[in-house]
């Protein structure tokens, strides 16, 4: 490569402006070869003989190569001779003897002046004993000594430093091996033991870059081998593996190449804010986030490749250093398949591929046999190797169709066996469409996991609701789940229910002919078949329902009942709803999600078993509500005169959207309240519904609600829900549900400041403040189109307005007082956020009390649109 040599300077050249300058033309001349596609390897390499150039120039221009038993030596990665960018350059300058104090501040004014030129560098300065006493304490210092190269200077000395590192006494290799594994977990655990993180650190991360060098320190350390190429020749890396993990390295490489010519200080992590300019800058391109999702489809899949391989060597390892080849008596499973130790193995070299279908025999004994704990080496390396040579999907041969049909209906499948199959491989290599969605992500805040590791998670938690110690967590699915008779149908559900995703069009719809055809192929009845299609097109339909619609409004309810159809259907979609809900985010399940999902769900029990015909009588409803309320009340010491004299200010609406124990609640607290045209807020003491209620009863004002939720919003308060009415003589009645930040109920040492502000600004009267706080950085790299649609609905009284937007600090309070300035009346909200986007119903009157008609709602679109696009993050 025609890289410019600063051994071709002046002595006159050698000034800070004049290396500064060579060295930016350097970086530049790299970013323009880079984006001409030249190969990685040749720039992360040459990168590394640029500096070692400048260094040596550097070193002879302070007359270090005059002085005796001095040496100037790469470590770490620049040690390896790999230079990305932004990497570290790091050095060692090792004497045989302490270094008189001018020769010190000598090789100060080295460092400083690198430091000068802005080059990252990490340096020590130390003796050869020093190295190897240092070394012997501290880990990384270890390992970054195995990767030392004499850049100039003393060779005699560097000598001495290879001798003394690559002693036995140093590190011996197990000793050093045990080490790596667990620092190798550790760096895992901070992941989350997952290849799957929305914003992955390519070095990092589980099957990052540091994956593949943890492979090469132990095999340096124990076998010599100072790299890939040299694992192969000692026999534990096939050259077919070689190949793997050169080119896994060299597309992360890229990967990372492509970050660092982006950002301006160093780091690893592919975050949202350079996620698509590294998928420009490598040649991924489609519209809208299509770009970004081929990329990183690409990049989890090569992580998955780099952890399997990972694991796989390092168990070869783990055999060949701790236990010195030597391996325990196997124990006959099957005429193929035998257990050594808690590993089960394959008991002739080429089984897999004489016989395809036997793969699934391995997981049918692991599941029968909770104990095994994994698979053995020799028969990971076979399994690969099947893997690839396979001409055909393992469906279409019958004998394996029967085999995964017996893994389905295995009580023990979901608790290993599945997740298993997913991380070797079996599932992509059994099924096409398993295949197309490993490693799919989705550009957004919501999905935290690629669509095969969220659809994997699912499964599991599917067999958490097997556990009695889960009730409290999941107490319908809990009493649901173990009565449903055909369990494999739920599974197949779950293994179809996005499988469509990244495909374009409606991945339900996508995935319930691809279920129906499947479960045909696999000799389930049309019955049996329907269901599951059915369950994959629906999949969505009780948590959009639950969270995004007036679940208490009895017209949901049925029109929700006659999707269902039955109880059965309603049971099987409710275990697959909350175990799709708990295996997007973990953050997501919350009490509140919970109450709304039991409620709909036994609301819909009752429907069906009253009779779709037999709709609720509102009026009944009513009186039911206000007699238990009433009785309460004439408990606590009040007369039924003062109750039905509150009562006669209150619209039907109150007593119908409220439970008797709410109505009780507020009942007594306004008749205790001592000045009515003050304003009352109470909140509730123990969590309602899953969250806190925050009820707000004051004479009617401009913009109230966008006043009251922007208070909330300002204490990092969440509104889930909110009912809001105003009384016959003009109070209003507004009900807010809330949560804090983690989701939880709000803690009752802060009620009373809460209290006590809401009251404040009520009072104060003044126009609110709407944009409350900075908009989070995870945000600020995302765009969603705002939307107003109006929902089709048979009311003749109100209108349902579907409202989508980023969701920016002070959204709701902006909507709020959009609907105030234009006179349009809220009588309900549900708040639903998904990731970075607020996905909001309201329910609205116009100004004269009816629907709003076609000019009011193009308006309120409008505005609303204007309105929103103000709060846009800068």
């Amino acid at each position: 490569m025609p890289y410019q040599s600063p051994l071709n300077f002046s002595t006159q050249q050698l000034s800070i402006s004049e290396l500064k300058q060579q060295l930016e033309t350097f970086s530049n001349y790299q970013r323009t070869e880079f984006l001409n596609h030249h190969p990685v390897t040749d720039l992360v390499l040459g990168r590394s003989e640029y500096m070692d150039l400048l260094l040596h120039r550097l070193w002879q221009e302070f007359g270090f190569d005059q002085l005796p038993n001095i040496s100037l030596v790469a470590v770490g990665g620049y040690g390896r001779g790999e230079l990305h960018p932004l990497s570290d350059i790091d050095i060692l300058i090792v004497s045989k003897k302490t270094l008189p104090d001018n020769l010190g501040s000598k090789v100060s004014e080295f460092i400083t002046l690198l430091w000068d030129l802005r080059l990252e560098v990490g340096h020590a300065v130390r003796t050869v004993e020093e190295c190897s006493q240092i070394g012997k304490d501290d880990l990384t210092v270890a390992t970054n000594l195995q990767e030392a190269r004499l850049l100039c200077g003393c060779e005699d000395t560097f000598h001495h430093l290879k001798l003394a590192i690559h002693s036995e006494s140093f590190w011996p290799s197990e000793t050093f091996y045990k080490a790596k594994i667990q620092e190798q977990k550790e760096r895992h655990a901070r992941y989350h033991d997952t290849t799957y993180n929305l914003e992955p650190d390519i070095k990092s991360t589980p099957g990052g870059l540091r994956d593949i060098h943890t492979l090469s320190w132990v095999a340096r350390r124990h076998f010599g081998a100072t790299s890939l190429l040299e694992m192969s020749r000692f026999g534990f890396l096939t050259d077919a593996e070689y190949r793997e993990l050169v080119e896994c390295q060299d597309f992360l490489w890229r990967v990372r190449f492509a970050l660092h010519i982006e950002l301006k200080r160093y780091d690893n992590r592919l975050t949202f804010a350079h996620q698509a300019q590294v998928a420009e800058h490598l040649g991924y391109a489609g519209e809208g986030n299509r770009g970004v999702e081929m990329m990183m489809k690409e990049f989890y899949r090569t992580l998955r490749r780099v952890a399997e391989l990972n694991k796989m060597l390092l168990k070869l390892f783990d055999q060949a250093i701790l236990n010195n080849g030597v391996v325990c008596e196997p124990e006959i499973i099957s005429e193929d398949f035998q257990r050594r130790g808690k590993l089960i193995e394959a008991r002739k070299p080429a089984l897999f591929q004489a016989r395809p279908e036997t793969i699934l025999d391995m997981f049918i004994h692991i599941a029968n046999d909770s104990s095994i704990e994994g698979v053995a080496p020799p028969t990971l390396r076979q399994l690969r190797t099947a893997r690839r040579r396979l001409n055909r999907f393992l469906h279409t041969i019958p004998e394996a169709r029967e085999k995964f049909m017996e893994l389905v209906r295995h009580p023990n499948a979901l608790h290993k066996a599945f997740s298993l199959m997913h991380k070797l491989g079996v599932l992509a290599a059994y099924l096409p469409q398993w295949s197309q969605i490993v490693g799919q992500m989705q550009f957004d805040l919501f999905h935290v996991y690629t669509v095969d590791e969220h659809s994997v998670r699912l499964l599991k938690h599917i067999n958490t609701f097997s556990y009695a110690e889960n009730h409290q967590k999941h107490p319908i699915c809990c009493e649901v789940y173990p009565r449903i008779q055909k369990k494999e149908l739920l599974i197949l559900a779950a293994i179809f229910h996005d499988i469509g995703k990244g495909r374009g069009g409606d991945h339900s719809e996508i995935g319930a002919v691809e279920a129906y055809n499947f479960c045909m192929e696999h000799g389930l009845s049309k019955p049996e078949a329907k269901l599951v299609s059915w369950l994959v097109q629906n999949h969505l339909l009780m948590s959009v329902t639950a969270q995004r619609r007036d679940i208490y409004d009895p017209e949901v309810i049925t029109e929700f009942a006659k999707k269902v159809r039955d109880e059965e259907y309603l049971e099987f979609l409710v275990c697959l709803t909350v175990a799709d809900i708990c295996a997007t985010n973990p953050e997501l399940w919350n009490s509140w999600k919970r109450t709304l999902l039991a409620e709909l769900f036994y609301s819909t029990q009752r429907a069906l078993r009253r009779g779709l015909e037999n709709p609720v009588d509102v009026r009944d409803r009513i009186r039911h509500n206000q007699q238990m309320a009433s009785a309460l009340l004439r408990k606590e010491g009040f007369s039924a005169r003062e109750i039905e004299v509150l009562w006669q200010r209150f619209k039907a609406d109150y007593f119908l959207r409220h439970t008797h124990k709410q109505i009780a609640w507020h009942g007594s607290q306004l008749l205790q309240h001592d000045n009515p045209n003050e304003p009352l807020i109470l909140i509730s003491k123990k969590p309602t519904r899953g969250g806190t209620e925050v009820f707000v009863y004051s004479k009617d004002q401009h913009a109230l609600f966008a006043t009251v939720v922007a208070e909330l919003d300002r204490r990092n308060f969440n509104v889930h829900d909110a009912q809001v009415m105003t009384s016959k003589d003009g109070f209003v009645l507004d009900t807010f549900m809330v949560l804090d930040q983690n989701g939880e109920a709000i803690d009752e040492s802060r009620h009373k400041a809460v209290t006590k502000h809401l009251i404040h600004v009520l009072q104060d009267g003044r126009p609110t403040k709407i944009k409350t706080r900075r908009t989070p950085r995870n945000l600020q790299h995302f765009t969603v189109k705002t939307g107003v649609d109006f929902l089709p609905t048979k009311s003749k009284k109100r209108t349902l307005m579907e409202f989508v937007a980023l969701d920016t600090p002070g959204l709701l309070a902006t909507v709020g007082a959009t609907f105030a300035d234009l006179g349009v009346h809220l009588h309900g909200a549900k708040i639903t956020t998904i990731g970075e986007r607020a996905e909001d119903l309201f329910i609205l009157t116009s100004s004269t009390g009816g629907k709003l008609n076609e000019d009011e709602q193009n308006q309120l679109r409008e505005r609303l649109i204007n309105n929103v696009a103000e709060l846009a993050p800068n």
